[in-house]
């Protein structure tokens, strides 16, 4: 009988809750609120904040990478020489294809300067040989990783929320119905007016945790389909050097 009551006064707390919440009670249910489920929506609130200030920062982070990506990768195949890019470097500092480009032609010329002081360079050969390329394609390799490694950052984050925060809506929930039913217990009646604050804290739970997760899905998923680009990018990039460097080491 009393289940029978409760079903009943949870269907008519939803509603309840529902209008509340969209006629602006929503600091009337909060002040019903138990100190756990105030401690589970504080959470939820934070970790959505943080997830919103992620994707706003890497939306811009990205926009101006992409397009530093897309001019100095222009500029860089319209060069004559390799080392034409040099003083360029400074003016796209937030594509990893300048710091790639940079670290190969670090590496590049400490290897042929490592030959020259140990008496292997061959007077009228090649600069570089195979051997030699191999060493900086490891570089070119560690390089985009690191570089990707950066935009990368706190992006994790968002995936953390989007797993983490249905379930934490959902414990919201339950500490909600349980509240209703320490309700039922301690005064004796299922009435709407003993189990409405206890559903009304569940289904704010769960709103709050759906709309945290939502959005970092969202941008997870985004933001995973840029780093992709961006690391194709990269890696092609460092294929063009490279034949660029072979290119070279003939003159």
């Amino acid at each position: 009988m009393i289940a029978l009551t409760l079903a009943s006064g949870l269907l008519g707390a939803a509603p309840k809750a529902v209008s509340l919440a969209l006629a602006g009670g929503i600091w009337d249910i909060l002040g019903q609120t138990s100190f756990f489920g105030v401690i589970i929506l504080t959470i939820l609130v934070i970790m959505s904040l943080v997830s919103w200030g992620i994707m706003i920062n890497k939306y811009r982070l990205f926009k101006t990478v992409n397009s530093q990506t897309h001019k100095f990768g222009g500029l860089f195949t319209r060069s004559r020489q390799l080392s034409d890019m040099l003083g360029q470097v400074k003016n796209f500092r937030m594509t990893p294809l300048s710091s790639i480009y940079s670290a190969g032609i670090m590496e590049a010329d400490a290897v042929i300067e490592a030959k020259n002081q140990s008496g292997r360079l061959k007077e009228g050969g090649r600069k570089l040989e195979e051997d030699d390329f191999q060493t900086v394609t490891l570089m070119l390799d560690k390089t985009i990783g690191d570089e990707v490694g950066k935009l990368e950052r706190y992006v994790v984050f968002l995936a953390t929320t989007a797993n983490s925060a249905p379930f934490l809506g959902l414990l919201g929930t339950v500490v909600g119905v349980m509240d209703s039913f320490w309700s039922i217990g301690s005064r004796g009646s299922a009435s709407l007016t003993v189990v409405a604050p206890g559903i009304a804290e569940a289904l704010l739970a769960t709103i709050v945790g759906l709309a945290a997760a939502i959005p970092a899905v969202i941008g997870y998923n985004w933001a995973n389909n840029k780093l992709k680009y961006i690391t194709d990018r990269a890696n092609g990039f460092s294929m063009e050097f490279l034949a660029r460097l072979r290119k070279d080491s003939f003159q």
